[in-house]
């Protein structure tokens, strides 16, 4: 599975972006546990939330819980990453990843790099204040 992160760039503090993990073949994207985590310059990779495949059991990480949400789209063609109130601590370069194994009947949500297998390109997210 070969993944594209869309969507980012720059906004005001307080104002909103949509990121979109979809199947680079542009193929139903579906099966799949998905995690984002971004990226800032000079800081390592972290986990930002991910969506569980079973029954779409969100995660997140405190520093944006309330603000951002995650879900699938109504045909299971990419994975969303809504950013409301957006920070200029948020700026970052933000990832999508999934996990390989293909309809897991568990709901778990892995918070860490190696839980994922495939990692899409990052798109840039820049919050100025």
């Amino acid at each position: 599975v070969q993944l594209q992160a869309s969507g980012g760039g720059s906004v005001q503090a307080g104002e909103s972006l949509t990121l979109s993990c979809a199947a680079s073949s542009g193929r139903p994207f579906g099966g799949h546990t998905v995690g984002w985590f971004r990226q800032a310059p000079g800081k390592e990779r972290e986990f930002v939330g991910g969506i569980s495949w079973r029954n779409d059991l969100t995660i997140y990480v405190d520093s944006v819980k309330g603000r951002f949400i995650i879900s699938r789209d109504k045909h299971k063609k990419a994975v969303v990453l809504y950013m409301n109130s957006l920070k200029p601590e948020d700026t970052a370069v933000y990832y999508c990843a999934a996990e390989k194994t293909y309809a897991s009947e568990s709901d778990y949500v892995p918070t860490e790099i190696d839980g994922y297998d495939y990692w899409g390109q990052g798109t840039q997210v820049t919050v100025s204040s």
